[in-house]
């Protein structure tokens, strides 16, 4: 079988709308599963240099499909391995929420793998 490692991965800044309004982190975070193939999450990585927890919302088609909380100026680590598959053409979008009036940059590294 073969597979293939995609990376969704930057550094981005954010400002906050507030915790019930995520909104998109930018748009080079976006991946849509390739006609004819399926794709799996390996893990998920993060930090966050503000003084306010925030959480990063991963869609799947427009709906949430993974919350990440992320502390206060701390960073999360989650080994995501086999959890589930995205299928083709499936559209893979990376929202983030913080506090109103919070803002900052967040590290990110997601790993998926195209089967």
């Amino acid at each position: 079988m073969y597979s293939k490692p995609q990376f969704l991965q930057g550094v981005y800044p954010f400002a906050g709308q507030g915790l019930t309004n995520p909104h998109l982190l930018s748009p080079e975070l976006t991946y849509t599963v390739p006609v004819g193939k399926r794709t799996q999450f390996i893990y998920f990585r993060a930090g966050n240099s503000a003084a306010e927890m925030v959480y990063v919302s991963l869609m799947r088609d427009g709906n949430p499909m993974r919350l990440f909380p992320i502390g206060a100026r701390g960073d999360v680590h989650v080994a995501l391995a086999v959890v589930e598959d995205l299928m083709s053409g499936t559209k893979l979008e990376t929202f983030i929420a913080a506090p109103e009036n919070v803002s900052g940059q967040v590290v990110l590294d997601i790993g998926l793998v195209e089967i």
